[in-house]
């Protein structure tokens, strides 16, 4: 398990992030139109997954707002913000904000948070998604992780970028 923080309190997840150098596990996330997205969905494109407790939120919003922005300068990328929310909360926020560089998915009936290893095991978060980034290559290799130590911290933009040439 990862040992993280809220506000500085203790907060653990299920377990750990993929290793680099493994591939991750298949997932079958909604979109916006409550459609089944899958990896396969995303064949042969590097990945971000920027995974977030809620859109809601002000960090969560910003990490969205900042992985748009960058989306829009990579080749054969795609940003797929994870969470919890449901897909209407997360279509209201991306009309809201003009985000349209990147995939936002809802995990709400899903185990994708099991299965990454990103699901909140206690604190008033428990059963939300953990604050983490994880990126892959082409063929679904884990090529950077970051486990965020402290939820209302934003993550590592640039060494996420920085992993993807």
């Amino acid at each position: 398990m990862s040992n993280i923080t809220l506000k500085g309190n203790a907060v653990n997840t299920i377990g750990t992030l993929p290793s680099v150098g493994t591939t991750v596990k298949d997932f079958a996330l909604l979109d916006s139109g409550l459609n089944v997205k899958t990896l396969e969905s995303f064949e042969g494109k590097k990945k971000v997954f920027n995974i977030f407790p809620s859109i809601d939120t002000p960090t969560c919003a910003s990490s969205a707002r900042k992985f748009n922005e960058e989306a829009s300068s990579l080749e054969n990328t795609v940003v797929i913000n994870v969470s919890k929310d449901l897909p209407f909360a997360l279509t209201r926020f991306c009309a809201a904000e003009g985000l349209n560089n990147v995939e936002t998915l809802s995990d709400f009936r899903s185990n994708f948070g099991d299965d990454y290893q990103v699901t909140i095991t206690d604190s008033p978060l428990k059963g939300l998604l953990s604050r983490a980034v994880i990126v892959t290559d082409e063929n679904n290799k884990v090529v950077y992780t970051e486990q965020v130590s402290e939820i209302a911290d934003e993550p590592n933009y640039s060494a996420a970028i920085e992993a993807l040439k």
